[in-house]
């Protein structure tokens, strides 16, 4: 939970006419223009198609419900709805479609179980969504509650690791404050002192040790999964799972993917960016985003902050305060491929005689990620879920590789500076000193122009001789005002990736637009390179700047961070630096086993299955990770043509979880190598049944059939 406290503020009262407002049609990354046809809004929709919407709601893809409400009568219609369901059929050669009447009963099975107690449909709670997209639990434990801990259900599932879900998982839902609905749960924004009745009031924020030590003694089962989703997953300083969040958008994101919904442009040219309920409420929003990189690790981040333009809130009577809820989905893509994805939320809670600041002021929401080099788009959708608004951030994002000559990465504008953090990364920080951020970047007189950036590639005879020059130019053509200033670089500590970070106080410079451009000069006055940025002194006395709501990354976990990059490498094809990432994030920290399946993984694609299955075994004695050690020692050894004790260790992953496709799939092919033909067949058909599209599968078995 993040909360507001007290700060002195005045009013807003200049906006300059030069704000960048997003248009209320702007649309995600590398999506074509909307024909130019009306929209139809679902409420004026005929009965049925309103209810088509509900009902596929979590299993439509932005671009198939836009789509369909661009569609201007009720022939194309059906002919849509049609088509959806028949791309979705796992068997399309026969009149049942198994998906539609699978997804039918699920529907119709939350709005039945979880109507009591809440005011909205079934379908429309958190245990609704989660029901629809992953059907009923494994398992699931309702706990009523007791004088410390709210009422709590855990269910349990075995996910999808194709579709990025980790193999076991267990969500919570509560019900917080005992009242209304239960929800669900999130280790990031939420933390084990929602969940205890006293969490707040006897607990620090950040104190997850001691909170967790309380859980287990009232309730271990809890305990095992209130810092991550994965049971038992516990990170350094008992903080929470870096990947519960990423985890999380892969779950629910999991209907969507695999799915080639290109049958919707014979519709529209058109690709939708965001769900139903939020389409006619967009809000503009200002934003910010840079990439700086962190001398202390080398790595490069990308950071943003995104500031909408109004804050709707709900208000709790019994403790006279508000409170919101901001979600951010974060893509990023290169070319048409996305390489990072994740989705994070931030609870923010109001006092109630704070709330008129609070929305005088404005909130901006920020975040930071590792980035790869390379040339990508961002994309950034924000959505308010009180409000049920949305807004869109997009940037085209640039990260420089990590050698070359001597150059400038930033300006980055910001309204103050301040001590880092001791022992955490934050956005817009770098070593120890961190950027307050606002996305207008625009000042009154009494402020201070913060900036910051970095010269990478420094060399020592650089640092010995070169300067950074700063000027400042007015817009003004009638009274035009310049300032310049030197900084010498051996003013600072000597670093290849040299941060300087520094203010200018706004009352120094006259109301007007400013360009500020950093040059990076040698000893005998050559520019090397130069970079631009823009901000603006208003003629008010004061401005009001944002609360900028972020979270902290403990440094402890770093090496989550090249687990990251990992997959960027990975996904875009750079295998080399990927191993290099993966082995840098195991040497980090070698007892950190979680990921080291997904590196399994990726030695397993790059044909490497003697490394893999050494790899494996450092997860053998991980009870967590059982299923996952069997699956892939087996797809190791099968690799390897050792197909007798690959068929070992599939069977005994087939005992733990016995509808995996992939296993089955390795299974039927080893049974098939030493002769036992009928096994083959049994495992292979199980397969399909589990995933039809399986190409290979198929050919196994028609080469079976054939010699049968």
């Amino acid at each position: 939970m993040i909360r507001m406290w007290s700060r002195t503020i005045q009013s807003r009262c200049f906006r300059p006419a030069l704000s960048f407002l997003i248009g209320a049609a702007l649309l995600l990354a590398g999506a074509p223009l909307v024909p130019a046809q009306p929209k139809v809004k679902p409420k004026n929709l005929a009965s049925q198609y309103q209810e088509w919407i509900k009902l596929t709601s979590y299993v439509i893809t932005d671009k198939e419900m836009d789509v369909f409400l661009h569609l201007t009568n009720d022939r194309d219609r059906d002919l849509f709805i049609d088509a959806f369901w028949k791309l979705r059929d796992p068997t399309p050669a026969t009149p049942q479609n198994e998906y539609k009447d699978e997804h039918i009963k699920r529907f119709r099975e939350a709005n039945r179980q979880f109507r009591f107690g809440s005011a909205r449909e079934g379908w429309m709670t958190d245990r609704g969504r989660i029901s629809i997209i992953l059907g009923p639990p494994v398992s699931r434990e309702y706990d009523a509650g007791s004088n410390d801990l709210y009422p709590t259900e855990i269910w349990s599932y075995y996910g999808d690791i194709e579709k990025g879900m980790p193999v076991h998982f267990e969500l919570v839902f509560f019900q917080y404050r005992n009242a209304g609905e239960m929800k669900l749960y999130d280790p990031l924004s939420d933390g084990p002192a929602r969940l205890l009745v006293k969490g707040t009031e006897e607990y620090s924020p950040t104190d997850y040790q001691s909170m967790y030590n309380k859980i287990v003694d009232i309730r271990p089962d809890l305990a095992a999964v209130c810092l991550s989703i994965i049971p038992y997953d516990t990170a350094p300083g008992f903080q929470p799972n870096l990947e519960s969040a990423i985890y999380m958008a892969a779950i629910l994101e999991s209907p969507k993917k695999g799915l080639n919904d290109s049958y919707a442009t014979h519709f529209l040219n058109f690709k939708g960016y965001v769900s139903t309920e939020y389409l006619t409420n967009f809000m503009s929003s200002e934003g910010i985003v840079a990439v700086i990189r962190d001398p202390a690790t080398g790595l490069d981040f990308c950071d943003f902050a995104v500031s909408p333009e109004r804050l709707s809130v709900d208000f709790y009577e019994p403790k006279n305060e508000y409170s919101s809820n901001f979600q951010i989905d974060v893509s990023l893509r290169a070319d048409d491929k996305i390489i990072l994805q994740y989705s994070k939320e931030y609870p923010l809670t109001i006092p109630e005689s704070q709330l008129a600041d609070t929305k005088s002021m404005g909130i901006a929401i920020a975040d930071s990620f590792p980035v790869i080099p390379g040339s990508y788009k961002l994309t950034v959708l924000l959505l308010n879920t009180v409000g049920k608004e949305f807004s869109v951030l997009e940037r085209d994002v640039n990260v420089p590789a990590a050698a070359g000559a001597p150059r400038l990465m930033g300006p980055i504008l910001g309204v103050k500076l301040t001590d880092a953090q001791p022992g955490a990364h934050m956005p817009f920080q770098a070593m120890a000193r961190k950027l307050n951020v606002d996305p207008k970047n625009t000042y009154s007189p009494s402020d201070q122009i913060a900036y910051m950036f970095n010269v990478i590639g420094l060399t020592q005879e650089l640092w010995k001789d070169g300067v950074a020059g700063i000027t400042l130019s007015g817009k003004d053509a009638a009274a035009p005002f310049q300032k310049a200033l030197t900084i010498p670089l051996n003013s600072q500590p000597f670093h290849p990736d040299l941060v300087i970070a520094q203010v200018i106080p706004a009352a120094d410079i006259p109301p007007d637009y400013y360009e500020l451009t950093l040059t990076l000069k040698d000893s005998r006055g050559n520019i090397l390179d130069h970079q631009t940025g823009n901000f603006i002194i208003s003629p008010a006395k004061s401005i009001a700047h944002p609360v900028v709501a972020s979270k902290a990354i403990a440094v402890a976990n770093s090496f989550m961070f090249y687990y990251m990059l990992a997959a960027q490498y990975d996904q875009t094809g750079h295998a080399g630096l990927a191993d290099v990432a993966y082995q840098k994030a195991l040497s980090l920290n070698p007892g950190y086993t979680q990921k080291i399946p997904d590196y399994a993984l990726f030695l397993l694609k790059e044909k490497r299955p003697g490394e893999a299955l050494a790899l494996i075994e450092r997860i053998n004695a991980d009870s967590r990770l059982k299923f996952q050690y069997y699956l892939l020692k087996g797809r190791a050894l099968q690799a390897l043509e050792r197909w007798d004790e690959a068929i070992l260790n599939f069977t005994e992953g087939n005992r733990m979880y016995d509808s995996d496709a992939g296993l089955l799939a390795g299974l039927g092919a080893c049974y098939y190598k030493t002769g036992q033909a009928e096994k083959a067949r049994n495992a292979l058909q199980a397969s399909l049944k589990l995933n039809p599209e399986q190409e290979a599968v198929k050919k196994l078995l028609r080469e079976i059939e054939a010699k049968k």
